[in-house]
């Protein structure tokens, strides 16, 4: 643990920083979670044969409390985390776990953790709740026993460029996921699979890559690990959730801010490549990111400059609409943040 008062705040990236403790739960198999409430953050024992080790049974979710000015500690929609994550659990065969249970981990672990809490315009605290497999499994089945845990860290802004624009590569080596598979969740193996692809990707100067659909190989999917939305004279654009896609609650959240506060016609659908390489604008959205403008995307070898490789004007207004919110800045209308008593 790093105490508090030794973490420079004004030098925080998105990386971990162990603080004081972190929140336990454990179920067997067909059975009641059990709270073992907030403990000590530390190293866990596990078993070599658990099932999340040699099955990748597992699922995370990524979520932030910030700071306000006015001291208050807010959440960004927590509950639609929780759904997420239950969805995701009965996808992977683990016990789900209720929005009762997940909501108290997240209060107690930011309340217990609330000095880690950059001031505002510092950064975040980021929350990391994960279930797992626990229990050892030989056959390919699902573990007998299953721990959930919630632990946070101070991080700052997600590329170091903070609100600029990146530059990104289309592959068509790698895909990030396949129809009907388990793309829709926020299941551990998916990120992996993203490692060499990005890796490669930033060996060339890129920030990330652009994911397309593993069928046809025309349509965008992601970016790297952020959802993927383009601006076309008063119509915002994102890929339709086939099952491929995760269904982002930042994602949720522009959609529904670029309809009801700046009148945009949204629309959900196949968006083709050709048709992203000539659009207005184009920005990636996340938790960690929050929206990240592109300004140049190369496919097949030529690169293509989005607004002159300028911040658009929408995707500045949306920034800052969702992160006024976010931060307590402006008024929530949309009832989307809830209040941590800290």
């Amino acid at each position: 643990m790093i105490p508090p008062d030794k973490i420079d705040w004004n030098s925080l990236t998105f990386s971990h920083t162990a603080t004081r403790s972190m929140f336990m739960a454990h179920c067997q198999l067909d059975g009641e979670w059990e709270s073992q409430g907030i403990v000590p953050f530390g190293d866990i024992k596990i078993s070599p044969a658990a099932g999340v080790l040699n099955y990748g049974q597992g699922l995370f979710e990524g979520m932030k409390a910030y700071r306000c000015e006015d001291g208050r500690v807010l959440l960004f929609r927590p509950t639609e985390n929780a759904f997420r994550a239950a969805a995701g659990c009965r996808r992977l065969c683990m016990p789900e776990v209720s929005e009762e249970l997940f909501m108290e981990a997240i209060h107690k672990v930011v309340k217990d953790n609330s000095d880690y809490l950059p001031k505002p315009g510092k950064g975040a605290l980021y929350i990391r709740p994960v279930v797992w497999g626990t229990g050892p499994i030989l056959g390919v089945s699902p573990a007998p026993s299953y721990t959930f845990c919630v632990f946070v860290s101070p991080v700052g802004p997600y590329f170091k460029t903070g609100f600029r624009p990146i530059r990104l590569l289309v592959t068509t080596d790698y895909h990030r996921a396949a129809l009907k598979g388990i793309g829709g969740i926020k299941a551990i193996g998916n990120y992996s699979a993203g490692m060499l692809p990005a890796k490669g990707a930033k060996a060339q100067g890129y920030a990330e890559v652009i994911y397309l659909d593993s069928v046809r190989e025309r349509y965008v999917e992601e970016v790297g690990a952020a959802n993927f939305f383009c601006l076309n004279d008063n119509t915002l654009m994102t890929p339709a959730l086939t099952g491929s896609i995760l269904p982002g609650v930042t994602r949720k959240s522009v959609l529904h801010l670029g309809r009801h506060r700046f009148g945009l016609n949204t629309v959900e659908k196949r968006i083709d490549i050709d048709e992203v390489m000539t659009s207005d604008e184009a920005f990636g959205t996340g938790t960690a990111a929050v929206i990240t403008p592109i300004g140049w995307i190369t496919y097949r070898g030529t690169e293509q400059a989005i607004n002159e490789g300028k911040v658009g004007d929408m995707s500045r207004k949306l920034y800052d609409a969702l992160t006024a919110i976010q931060t307590g800045e402006a008024e929530d209308e949309f009832g989307w943040t809830e209040e941590v008593k800290v």
